[in-house]
């Protein structure tokens, strides 16, 4: 277009309003939603209820996790200590080694590990009750043998109880006076034997460690959850590859 008007490109695309139109509506699919104060409401009471249904069992699962790591340092850390002392006395076992009295395995235990306190009985190392997991009181063990709360944190009571394979009867509460003192949770009884291995009570005379899974299977559904018994939990871990299934 010549003059002083400008020339329109011939390609530029534009459109026509309608006679009588005074303004352009959005398509469709240019409209934005929002949420209503009432469907925010709902969300967040779905998402409440999913939590309160939730979070109880993962804070449960989290607890025994928190117990079976415990529980499995303090098995490393004797399992490594009884493997030191053999080597240390040229032994094939820990009866070659020098363990035949209570007095040997006390002094075992001052000279392998760092003791922050020496009991003459459980009563001032242990908790002063305990219970099992259906919550029936228990005390089903002996006292009176000198007790120790290591550096860990752990309370122990190794006996001397030579029977068989078995050597040394080995209460162990992992967090020592501390809750939930309960059998199977933090309180364990470990025995060791000869050979300097760790698992849970000999089945009779002839059994060695380590049991077998049958074993093990066996002493967790004779004493674990039932009677006053303190056995047959910690051997259940070892069968289920470190894990608290119970």
């Amino acid at each position: 277009m010549r003059g002083g008007g400008r020339l329109l490109s011939s390609n530029r695309k534009g459109f026509t309003l309608a006679e009588g139109a005074t303004h352009v509506a959005m398509l469709n699919s240019q409209r934005r939603f929002g949420f209503t104060l009432a469907e925010v409401l709902v969300t967040l009471g779905i998402i409440g209820v999913v939590s309160a249904m939730t979070v109880p069992s993962l804070m449960q699962n989290y607890q025994r996790q928190s117990y079976v790591t415990q529980l499995h340092k303090v098995y490393n850390e004797f399992s490594q200590a009884f493997v030191r002392y053999q080597t240390d006395r040229n032994a094939i076992n820990l009866k070659e080694a020098g363990f035949s009295s209570q007095n040997d395995v006390n002094s075992f235990i001052k000279s392998y590990f760092k003791v922050i306190k020496e009991c003459e009985s459980m009563n001032d190392c242990f908790a002063g009750s305990y219970k099992k997991i259906s919550g029936t009181a228990t005390s089903a063990w002996a006292f009176n043998y000198k007790s120790f709360i290591l550096a860990n944190g752990a309370s122990i009571r190794p006996a001397y109880s030579p029977d068989g394979n078995k050597i040394i009867n080995m209460a162990l509460d992992i967090n020592g006076p501390k809750g939930p003192n309960i059998v199977g949770r933090d309180l364990f009884w470990l025995y060791v034997y000869t050979n300097g291995l760790i698992d849970d009570m000999p089945p009779d005379t002839s059994a060695n460690a380590p049991l077998t899974k049958d074993q093990r299977e066996t002493l967790y559904s004779a004493y674990c959850l039932t009677t006053t018994a303190v056995d047959g939990c910690f051997g259940k871990i070892l069968n289920d590859n470190w894990e608290m299934n119970y």
